[in-house]
């Protein structure tokens, strides 16, 4: 009896030392474009559901990401009656994380909301109340909510989550811990997603602290040391929306390469110091695209970032329909 207790319980210690997340991007920038919007999704090694990480462009995302075989359990058999396409959208996205209240995190949600089965959504008050007051309102788009004005034809189910409280995130076996951001004058969030005593952390829009006069950042670094100290921290996603050279009067809540190396000095500080966040995967997004000749904005933040590299993280800029592993 104790040697067949003693093997479930190394089994279950290696299913969980193997264990971590994976990332599927199905929008990696930010405004001008449409059809490529912030929009990820994410899932425990262990579980099948996945939960979406804004959703600026989701049905097109999915498109690609099929395309390019990062759904590998979605084949046009099993997805019948549905297409590939199809499933992915109704069947294994879990949720939804909304970080703030603009139009590329949620663009996506909104338009596809039709098709959509029943989930919840998770996001501030702030975030929540402008789901319903501007957006599923019965006039700029039917309700289909579980709240608000008009009809409400109730496929979404609306979470309205505390700042730093722990909660569990529907049926994709994660949990999470919402903790605010600055963006501009706009509220907006991250997301610490936990599980087995791992976590990622989702970041939406949001600028440096010495700009937007906050000390928001400072208290998510905070935290996110203390998990890098415990060896749960596998990966962030956090915007870069500018190369160097934007001033930051015309930042309006964004980060530029210089900004963000310079707030994950502060992180490291909180880890433990020099070397603590070495091979952390950093997935930069929401680049904006440029309209200028010759410009490519995307190439050119990615390689300062490099350059200015002293914490040694991993930079991961995903393209749209690419799955990550992240261990």
């Amino acid at each position: 009896m104790k040697k067949h207790l003693l093997a479930l319980m190394l089994a279950c210690w290696a299913g969980q030392a193997t264990a971590g997340f994976d990332v599927v991007a199905l929008g990696v920038n930010g405004g001008v474009e449409e059809g490529n919007l912030t929009s990820y999704l994410i899932r425990s090694d262990d579980q099948k559901l996945y939960l979406g990480l804004d959703a600026g462009s989701v049905l097109p995302g999915i498109r690609k990401a099929l395309d390019k075989g990062s759904f590998p359990q979605v084949t046009a058999e099993n997805a019948a009656p549905l297409t590939p396409q199809g499933a992915v959208f109704r069947n294994l996205i879990g949720g939804y994380f909304i970080s703030h209240g603009h139009l590329d995190h949620l663009a996506g949600l909104i338009i596809s909301s039709p098709e959509d089965s029943k989930k919840p959504i998770y996001g501030t008050a702030d975030t929540i109340g402008t789901l319903r007051q501007h957006y599923f309102n019965g006039r700029v788009w039917p309700n289909f909510t579980d709240s608000g004005s008009g009809l409400r034809i109730g496929t979404y189910r609306l979470n309205q989550q505390r700042p730093a409280q722990r909660f569990s995130l529907g049926l994709t076996g994660l949990d999470g811990n919402i903790y605010p951001l600055s963006h501009g004058g706009t509220p907006s969030s991250m997301i610490l997603v936990s599980r087995n005593n791992e976590s990622f952390a989702f970041f939406g829009d949001t600028g440096p602290d010495e700009v937007e006069k906050s000390k928001n950042l400072d208290t998510v670094w905070r935290v996110l040391g203390d998990e890098v100290k415990a060896k749960r921290l596998k990966g962030i996603i956090i915007e870069t929306s500018y190369p160097d050279g934007v001033p930051d009067s015309k930042l309006f809540g964004h980060l530029t390469p210089d900004w963000l190396l310079k707030e994950l000095g502060i992180l490291q500080q909180y880890a433990g110091g020099e070397g603590s966040l070495k091979d952390l995967t950093v997935i930069i997004s929401h680049v904006k695209p440029s309209l200028k000749a010759g410009a490519d904005p995307e190439k050119e933040i990615m390689a300062q970032l490099e350059k200015g590299n002293t914490p040694g993280v991993k930079f991961v800029r995903m393209a749209q329909g690419d799955k990550l592993e992240v261990k």
